[in-house]
């Protein structure tokens, strides 16, 4: 059996997270590319890469557009869809899951979310994605992998990590409680309903849930895609309110932002109680009467 305990470099080995474990370096990764006991997941906000660039030998692809995605309800795919697709990619429930993408590991961090949802005891994040890969000239392939498929036994989603509309109702009537909006300061504050170069489509107003904080989510990362180290996330965080002390919940527009800072908050800062509201803004920003609030953060 390969060595497969998590081992640490450079930045990562100094930032002195809560949950040092969660995240393995490019070197790491290089090392455990044929070990048996894990098993390498690519998940791109941009999923032609995979194919049309190349990918790390030995990796997978979740496709969030076609993989994760329930084919009728706006849900992510049932337990039972779940484990068939980990036992597609060859995945048992003792498996490492290392997860790895491009824009500072943005759908990896979300991919590492919906994991934990179904309880997969060991996934772990690739510090960097494939910024810090490529930037140290690290091997590409373009074949695709395959994997003698598993039994894979799902759990009961945790929804102790996922919020509702209903909880983030409740939310607003909370002393103590926090949102963190995760999007470009220009969707915070109304200007538009989705990112900057994006179609603007997907909700009828614009603008935030009132209270929220905007701290965007790439604010924890480094330029070249690793995480920032403990001492400047409780930096960043703390001077916007958003302390372990507290119940938050994090959301974007559909989710997948917002499961990179609330990775960030619970597996880096080890903050006790937070949820992702993957309903985010396409919801909210659809709800007849919801309450809305437009322009900059509040004091």
């Amino acid at each position: 059996m390969a060595d497969t305990e998590t081992t640490q470099t450079g930045a990562t080995a100094q930032a002195g997270y809560a949950h040092p474990e969660v995240l393995v370096d490019t070197q790491w990764v290089a090392q455990h590319i044929d070990d048996p006991n894990v098993r390498i997941v690519e998940a791109d906000e941009d999923p032609l890469l995979y194919e049309a660039v190349g990918h790390i030998r030995n990796a997978v692809k979740l496709d969030w557009h076609t993989d994760a995605q329930d084919p009728t309800a706006r849900d992510f795919v049932n337990r039972e869809g779940f484990a068939a697709l980990m036992s597609r990619y060859g995945i048992s429930n003792d498996t490492i899951v290392v997860f790895y993408g491009d824009k500072n590991n943005w759908y990896a961090a979300y991919s590492y979310w919906l994991f934990k949802l179904y309880g997969h005891r060991d996934a772990r994040i690739m510090d960097g994605g494939r910024t810090k890969w490529e930037a140290e000239a690290r091997e590409y392939i373009k074949d695709t992998p395959s994997f003698m498929p598993t039994q894979y036994h799902a759990g009961e989603r945790d929804l102790t990590i996922r919020a509702f509309r209903r909880q983030v109702e409740d939310q607003l009537e909370q002393d103590g409680a926090a949102l963190v909006d995760v999007r470009s300061p220009d969707e915070y504050t109304g200007r538009l309903t989705h990112m900057v170069n994006y179609p603007q489509e997907g909700a009828q107003r614009g603008g935030h849930i009132p209270g929220a904080q905007n701290i965007p989510w790439a604010t924890a990362a480094n330029a070249d895609g690793t995480f920032k180290s403990t001492e400047e996330l409780r930096t960043i965080y703390g001077n916007k309110g958003i302390t372990p002390d507290r119940d938050v919940i994090t959301y974007c527009r559909i989710g997948e932002r917002s499961a990179h800072t609330w990775f960030v908050l619970t597996q880096l800062l080890g903050y006790p109680s937070v949820r992702n509201y993957d309903g985010s803004w396409t919801e909210w920003g659809n709800l007849v009467a919801a309450p809305i609030a437009k322009g900059e953060n509040p004091k």
